[in-house]
Formats: structure tokens, C-alpha cells, sequence
């Protein structure tokens, strides 16, 4: 099989097992492709949770850049998968903006996974300019509350961002997925006129 042929044939995320069972071939014939993929610059390699590990597989890593979809899987225990992954060359990704992307999606998933960024923050300068250009202050201030209480060792927020954030008297609660809200974190919700889509259960992968 041609490299391209290959390459397209198991583009995106897979793992070794997903990949035998694409191509109908056994464990010796996959290890043989991923190794000929990645010597040719076609193959990222990373681990999950349970140390399996995952394969980003695309022509565009030979041209190097950078994801959102990427650093998200770099530092969170809950690792996405996308075959369409919109690659940012020339400059250097900020964990803030990264934020914001996931926050936009409007997929769980990505919301979820993206929880592990608030404990990576560097400039919440940054942070607020785009989070209110976005018209996601509450939603980026809420997330942040729920993240500080799962994950372990988060920056405090910063003063500023959060009197700023915080919603005013006359504002009306918002959804940051529609019609879906916490039963567990009501007093999140309350403090930023915010629906939240996640329960305690939704969060154990940041408990381990």
C-alpha cells in the first residue's frame, strides 16, 4: 500500500487495536505500518490514561503546527478524538485561547476535557480579552470555579477577572449547553448566573 493510501486510509486517532481492525491485518503487520508511518513524520504518539497508547495520524504533522485538539490531549486525562483537526502553523498556541476554542465547540467532551487548562493559565489578562470578546466571561468563570473543585492545585483566579466576570443583578441565567444543568454544583451555577452540563460523575477521570 502506498503511504498516502495508508495514511488516508487511517487518518485521525486510533490506537493499535483500531487499526487492525481498519485495515482487516494482525498485530505484527500494524506495528510494521505505524513504525513506516512515523519514521516519515506521519505518526504522533501520545498515551491515555490507562498508558495505551493513541496515534494522531495525518499528512499535516509532516508540515508540523499545532492544534487546539492537541495541546487539550497534552495535558488532560480525558483525551479527544477528531479526524478534521484544524492545524495553527507560524505561531505558538496559548493554553487561553485553547480554552475559549473548547468553550465555543459547544461539544461536552471538549468542554470537559479543556478543564485541565485552568491549571496551566499564564496570562488571565489574555484569558479575559478573549473570553469577553467571545461573550464567554460567566461561562469561562464558571468552568474555572468547577475546575478548582476537581482538580488539584489550580492557580486562584485572578482578582481582577473575576470582578469583572461576575455577573450583574439584572443578568438571567445562560446555558452554556442548552437545557442541560447540574444537579451537583448548583452553588457554582448560582454564584454565575451559569448552567452547568456536568455532574460529579461526569468528572471522576480528574479523580484519579
Amino acid at each position: 500500500m502506498k503511504t498516502l493510501d495508508l495514511v488516508n486510509s487511517i487518518r485521525g486517532v486510533q490506537t493499535l487495536e483500531s487499526i487492525k481492525s481498519k485495515l482487516g491485518i494482525d498485530t505484527k503487520k500494524a506495528i510494521y505500518f505505524i513504525h513506516r508511518l512515523r519514521k516519515k513524520g506521519y505518526v504522533k504518539t501520545k498515551y491515555d490514561s490507562n498508558k495505551r497508547r493513541i496515534y494522531y495520524i495525518s499528512s499535516e504533522n509532516v508540515l508540523g503546527g499545532t492544534s487546539y485538539v492537541e495541546i487539550i490531549n497534552k495535558y488532560s486525562p480525558i483525551k479527544l478524538s477528531s479526524a478534521e483537526v484544524y492545524k495553527i502553523y507560524g505561531r505558538e498556541v496559548s493554553i487561553e485561547e485553547t480554552i475559549i476554542y473548547a468553550v465555543k465547540t459547544k461539544k461536552l467532551r471538549y468542554i470537559l476535557a479543556s478543564l485541565a487548562l485552568f491549571k496551566r493559565i499564564n496570562s488571565w489578562d489574555e484569558l479575559f480579552r478573549l473570553a469577553k470578546q467571545n461573550n464567554l466571561l460567566r461561562e469561562v468563570g464558571a468552568l474555572y470555579d468547577l475546575s478548582a473543585r476537581v482538580i488539584h492545585k489550580v492557580k486562584k483566579m485572578d482578582k481582577k477577572f473575576r470582578y469583572h466576570a461576575l455577573p450583574k443583578a439584572n443578568e438571567s441565567f445562560k446555558y452554556i449547553m442548552p437545557d442541560l444543568r447540574s444537579g451537583d454544583y448548583k452553588n457554582i451555577e448560582t454564584i454565575w448566573k451559569i448552567y452547568i452540563p456536568f455532574n460529579a460523575a461526569d468528572l471522576v477521570d480528574y479523580s484519579r
